[in-house]
């Protein structure tokens, strides 16, 4: 992980920033069995995201990553550096910018 992103316990809860904002995205390519789930969590919250990450049954992942715009920019590049070296390859197929889940406190894989 870069040594400039803060460090958060993964109990503590996160605010929803007044200015927050969610994406739903699709990643599709080698995302499933090579830890992609668990790296999107790990991102997510050290830039103190929410939202959820899960696979689909034709072998994408989607997600959905709410928090500050520029953190959730953030996420796609911490993404391609946290996955280089692994088997991973993927792209975004859809991109979505979807209402703000206000109250969500955390990011999760789920099944």
């Amino acid at each position: 992980m870069s040594a400039f992103w803060s460090k958060r316990q993964s109990n503590d809860p996160i605010e929803t920033p007044e200015n927050a904002k969610r994406l739903r995205v699709r990643f599709v390519g080698r995302v499933q069995g090579v830890g992609f789930r668990w790296t999107a969590l790990m991102v997510a919250r050290e830039l103190s995201l929410t939202g959820w990450v899960r696979n689909e049954p034709d072998g994408s992942v989607s997600a959905e990553i709410q928090g500050d715009p520029s953190h959730v920019g953030a996420f796609f590049s911490h993404m391609l550096e946290e996955m280089s070296g692994r088997r991973a390859s993927f792209v975004v197929d859809e991109r979505e910018d979807i209402p703000v889940v206000w109250g969500e406190r955390d990011f999760e894989v789920r099944h």
